[in-house]
């Protein structure tokens, strides 16, 4: 039997059918068998089930003699950051971060703050919760809280120079999910250090009803009220986080969303200016923009396949200062490879501040010299099939195909990347093209097109 809440990295599913407090008690006592970690972080979102799931992961754990530190509401960051901090052998964060209301779910990494291995922990994992574990006898672990944010915001700050943060209001958004409480952190200290940054606070304290609706402002449709309060707040920037804020997206000063691929390269340009010849880490769908600007300044671009564990692991065998996925996720070499949804927009106000430039200007030209189409997600009968069509079409003279994360096809002016989704039938689109708009519309309407004749 296959458990639905288990996906291909974490556990996630619908509240009361796929998820609940039993199965967390049951995955609690399956991280002790497996892991062996003695000591674990555990956290936890604002969502109405999330302190009692994670009272039960609590429970399945003390019970395995397994010792748990408990660090409250938090961010999935501070989870990774207490995992480390604390020498722990493994830490969960109970969250469904941007998914549906009715959703919760759990993060779960090892000693380090490392991913849990798909084939290898986290199946054994799934495996020993399908088939039913009882309560362990021996000794119970001990259980205490800890507040680990004061070592957290040190951290985080240690990315930047607050001396450098002047004249820059920053409007934030935090859509009532986690990021409220450890931003205030943040900003206090900021300010404590001499930083000359206003804030303006949008939907800021966490309210697990979410009244402004699921914090997710990858959706188009969720995009249009931080723009306008940025607008309204005279902002140099806006930030907005999704419910667990691993994730931040960035406003320029008219509003205009910024697109993740452009924020990996202005990010990408700003490590390099700090580490000179640094290797920078970039998923394989949207690409070009981030290869000239590592290239201009003197990096070296590495591509990883597509998601946070390969995206790690790679980071790690090739010691890159920082990766990014256009997807908003953003990975920090000194911040034990993972990725964060604090530390982008302070690197982005010290270069906006140190520019001394908008950010629409620091990104125009990306904007201009490589449009993207935005990922183009289509439900499918037979992806493998759609995906060979497209290959047999538009292969030609001067085509390169690269076959490491779905299919790369690359042409003279335009590339193209379609992977397939690895837990349902979809099939996801990228088109980027150089410098010519209108032939990246073109492109993209004629893929689509083809993708058509498959849709389900």
């Amino acid at each position: 039997m296959k458990l639905g809440c288990f996906k291909s990295y974490d556990v996630r599913g619908r509240v009361g059918e796929d998820l609940d407090e039993n199965i967390c008690r049951q995955i609690g006592r399956a991280f002790a068998r497996v892991m062996e970690p003695g000591t674990v972080v555990l956290g936890r979102d604002i969502r109405a089930s999330s302190q009692s799931f994670q009272a039960a992961l609590a429970e399945g754990l003390l019970e395995s003699g397994v010792d748990v530190i408990d660090i409250g509401l938090c961010g999935t960051e501070e989870v990774y950051f207490a995992t480390d901090h604390f020498g722990a052998g493994g830490g969960l964060m109970v969250t469904a971060s941007h998914n549906p209301i009715d959703y919760n779910g759990i993060k779960l990494v090892e000693t380090g703050a490392r991913p849990i291995p798909p084939d290898g922990g986290f199946r054994e994992m799934h495996d020993l919760v399908a088939a039913g574990i009882d309560g362990p006898s021996g000794p119970r672990g001990r259980l205490r809280q800890e507040d680990p944010r004061p070592a957290y915001v040190e951290k985080v700050l240690s990315f930047v120079d607050p001396a450098k943060l002047s004249n820059c209001k920053v409007l934030v958004n935090a859509g009532n999910g986690c990021a409220g409480p450890s931003f205030d952190a943040v900003a206090a200290a900021l300010q404590a250090r001499g930083a000359e940054i206003a804030f303006e606070r949008l939907h800021h304290l966490p309210d697990g009803s979410f009244p402004n609706g699921i914090p997710n402002p990858l959706l188009p449709e969720n995009r249009p009220l931080t723009a306008e309060a940025v607008r309204a707040a005279g902002a140099d920037f806006g930030v907005a986080w999704d419910g667990d804020f691993d994730r931040c997206f960035l406003f320029d000063e008219t509003g205009a969303f910024i697109d993740g691929e452009y924020l990996v390269g202005l990010l990408a340009g700003a490590f390099l200016e700090k580490v000179p010849g640094a290797k920078i880490v970039h998923d394989p769908r949207v690409m070009w923009n981030t290869q000239e600007i590592v290239a201009q300044n003197g990096g070296e671009a590495v591509v990883s396949l597509t998601g946070h564990a390969h995206v790690k692991a790679t980071m790690r065998k090739v010691d890159a200062v920082y990766g990014g996925e256009m997807s908003a996720h953003h990975y920090f070499r000194d911040f034990m490879y993972c990725d964060s949804g604090m530390i982008p927009w302070l690197l982005i106000a010290e270069h906006v501040c140190r520019m001394g430039q908008p950010l629409s200007a620091l990104i125009g030209d990306m904007r201009a010299n490589y449009p993207s189409s935005g990922e183009i997600n289509f439900r499918v009968t037979d992806a493998g099939a759609a995906m060979e069509a497209i290959e047999a079409a538009l292969v030609g003279e001067g085509c390169e195909i690269d076959r490491m994360d779905g299919l790369g096809l690359s042409f003279a002016d335009w590339r193209l990347s379609l992977r397939r989704s690895s837990t349902e039938p979809v099939l996801r689109l990228n088109v980027e093209a150089r410098g010519d708009r209108a032939l990246l519309e073109r492109k993209t309407a004629e893929v689509i097109d083809m993708i058509r004749a498959f849709e389900a």
